[in-house]
């Protein structure tokens, strides 16, 4: 045997430890997954199929019955007179309004910022960068004391207005406009006699669809999603979210709150049955926002 075929077979048996060692990475990096993701997915769906006794003593990944979430529901539903279905418009009502706003304000200030040159550009550009990574909670306090200087706490503006300021979209559509946007197309619209205003709706608008589309999707469920602002300025049942009368659930629950009422029946599947709910129109928007993007890019897309 020449030192030529030990190499060989030395360099093979490397190469099987090495992909050896490469798929039991990734066995464990998925089984991770699996375990931190996959199983509280399916545990919260199973849960309103089962009673808050057979949580704690049934296997957890267990089928109950139908039935038991029939009973989920009426408790759900019963909740202070169907509050559930009042958060729920509520927070569509915040959702899609904000929404408005922010595309009415997010979109002309990327396109301003990415393909105007004015005093102080540059300086509004750093403070868009610098407050879309600040932690949401550090501006809380001084939205609360500006809201309450003009007298907005508590109405439906206290929530809409804060949500409207959406930096992130500024700062993606301002990336878009300044490295996916044809100059020349802009100019060719300018020399047939089109105003900036002519300009911005009829040639880049068209194409900014596949960013609008992203800006809305994100905004969207930023704003459902929200918990803290909400929190603090609503003062009534009748004005919450979904995701603050989650809170409001959370604490009627016995298991949870050890001194909440006994009569309410909610409980743990009750409670989880909300959190579906609650999950619900994120997930249709995501499943239907999939197509509308696509589609998008292809409109927008240039000929040459």
């Amino acid at each position: 045997m020449t030192s030529t075929t030990l190499d060989q077979r030395t360099a093979n048996s490397g190469r099987r430890v090495s992909r050896f060692l490469s798929v039991g990475i990734v066995v464990v990096i998925l089984a991770l997954l699996v375990v931190f993701f996959v199983l509280p997915v399916i545990w919260l769906l199973l849960a309103p199929t089962k009673t808050a006794g057979d949580l704690i003593h049934q296997f957890p990944l267990s089928f109950g019955s139908f039935d038991q979430v029939g009973k989920a529901w009426q408790h759900l539903v019963a909740f202070q007179g169907g509050a559930i279905f009042v958060w729920l418009k509520n927070s569509a009502i915040y959702s899609v309004g904000s929404l408005i706003l922010t595309l009415a304000t997010s979109v002309p200030a990327g396109y301003a910022l990415a393909l105007t040159r004015f005093r102080g550009r540059k300086i509004l550009l750093s403070i868009t960068l610098v407050v879309m990574i600040m932690p949401s909670a550090a501006l809380v306090l001084p939205t609360f004391l500006e809201l309450n200087l003009f007298g907005l706490i508590g109405t439906v503006w206290s929530i809409i207005l804060p949500f409207s300021f959406y930096p992130f979209g500024v700062y993606l559509v301002y990336i878009y406009f300044a490295t996916s946007l044809p100059r020349d197309l802009l100019s060719a619209a300018r020399i047939d006699g089109c105003n900036e205003w002519q300009v911005f709706w009829r040639v880049a608008m068209p194409l900014a669809k596949p960013v609008v589309g992203l800006i809305a999707f994100f905004s969207f469920v930023n704003n459902w999603n929200n918990f803290f602002l909400p929190y603090l300025v609503l003062p009534n049942s009748d004005q919450f979210p979904i995701q603050v009368g989650l809170n409001q659930l959370l604490s009627s629950t016995p298991s949870f709150n050890p001194v909440a009422g006994k009569g309410l029946n909610i409980t743990s599947p009750e409670l989880a049955l909300a959190i579906i709910i609650a999950i619900l129109p994120v997930l249709v928007l995501f499943l239907f926002s999939q197509r509308a993007l696509v589609s998008g890019m292809l409109a927008g897309a240039t000929k040459e």
